[in-house]
């Protein structure tokens, strides 16, 4: 059974104010959100945009400047006419651990035993954090239950609700950005492990799920931000539009003679690369005795992974088979409709997606 993730839900609304919400994804550069209309079991997207964010708004994670992502949350709340929202928390400031307690324990002793385990596993104390468990089910033992457990501290998790509060809009939810991709990318009936990579403007999110539990996750100081440099330094002529088509069109398709667009964008890549096998080695190592939690794929998501060649070249030089994110994989929209966001842009989505989908998964377990 999937355990829902109620991360930080600090004053959570009664059952009847659940009405329809608003998925919105808060990164350093922009706001995304989607909106979605439910009936008979397809789903419309009905609100969807992407909010510029002035540089200096939100710096790794931390709001620097409330101002501004209020007014940027004004915007939402404008355009979609509702107050209730779903917002993301950034990976950088997350700590997740894994344990296990004895099956059949009591739901209300859970939290207590997790909250004396908290001070083993992170830096903080629980009288200075907001905490929240997803259990993954485990067929294989029927004496211990594995979880997973994420940790925010208090001042970033009220810093963001206050933000919203001050938007006059309530936060029904917040969560890790790629539990909130999971829940849009892997498939809901799946059983293995996969890696979820977000490519972002200056940075990528890495996460590491388990039946669509999130257990582990990282942050990666390589992104799109970069490889438009390089490209930047070589053709020095060219405006960001230029840049771009050379990224999505050229990238890494090597022609098979020299290629300086191919071999300028090869060691950034490379590097990000190398980031993605020490956590693949990581994780594989410390979970060798299970054969089944091997990584056995890795979904692209996020702004910058239209980069020609990106999956295949992740593919050949990883070992584990890398792919473009479906966003639409879980939303089961309406016999024959056609997604209104085009390919090249949902990727960017998947985690404004993700959290737009948790209204219909809420109500399943009413």
């Amino acid at each position: 059974m999937f355990a829902l993730s109620r991360i930080a839900a600090i004053f959570p609304p009664p059952r009847f104010m659940t009405l329809p919400s608003v998925g919105v994804d808060i990164s350093e550069s922009s706001l995304k959100y989607v909106q979605f209309h439910t009936e008979n079991s397809s789903r419309t997207l009905v609100h969807w945009g992407d909010i510029p964010l002035p540089a200096g708004v939100v710096v790794r994670g931390t709001i620097a400047e409330v101002g501004g992502l209020v007014e940027a949350l004004e915007k939402v709340r404008a355009v979609c006419g509702t107050p209730y929202i779903r917002v993301s928390l950034p990976e950088e400031r997350a700590y997740l651990f894994e344990t296990t307690i004895k099956r059949g324990t009591p739901e209300k002793d859970i939290r207590n035993l997790l909250e004396f385990r908290m001070e083993e596993n992170v830096p903080l104390s629980p009288k200075d954090a907001f905490f929240d468990y997803e259990i993954v089910e485990d067929e294989t033992d029927d004496q211990l239950l594995h979880i997973g457990v994420a940790v925010y501290a208090k001042e970033t998790i009220l810093t963001y609700y206050d933000a919203c509060k001050k938007a006059r809009l309530m936060a029904l939810s917040l969560e890790v950005e790629a539990d909130a991709i999971a829940r849009a990318a892997v498939p809901r009936t799946e059983k293995g492990v996969s890696m979820i990579l977000d490519i972002g403007r200056v940075r990528s999110g890495l996460g590491i799920v388990e039946k669509q539990t999130l257990l582990y996750t990282s942050t990666i100081d390589i992104g799109g931000q970069q490889f438009s440099e390089v490209l930047r330094r070589q053709f020095n002529d060219l405006d960001e539009a230029a840049i771009t088509e050379l990224k999505n069109e050229r990238g890494l398709l090597a022609s098979g003679k020299k290629d300086d667009v191919y071999e300028t964008l090869l060691s950034p890549v490379a590097a990000l690369r190398d980031e993605i096998a020490t956590r693949l080695v990581y994780w594989n190592t410390r979970n060798a005795s299970s054969g089944e939690r091997k990584i056995e794929k890795i979904i692209l998501c996020g702004g910058s992974v239209n980069m020609a060649g990106l999956p295949e070249y992740l593919t050949e030089t990883l070992g584990i088979e890398a792919e473009r994110v479906d966003v639409w994989r879980n939303v089961f929209l309406p016999s024959g409709a056609v997604p209104p966001i085009s390919l090249r842009y949902s990727y960017g989505y998947a985690t404004a997606i993700g959290l737009a989908l948790r209204d219909s998964i809420e109500q399943e377990s009413i």
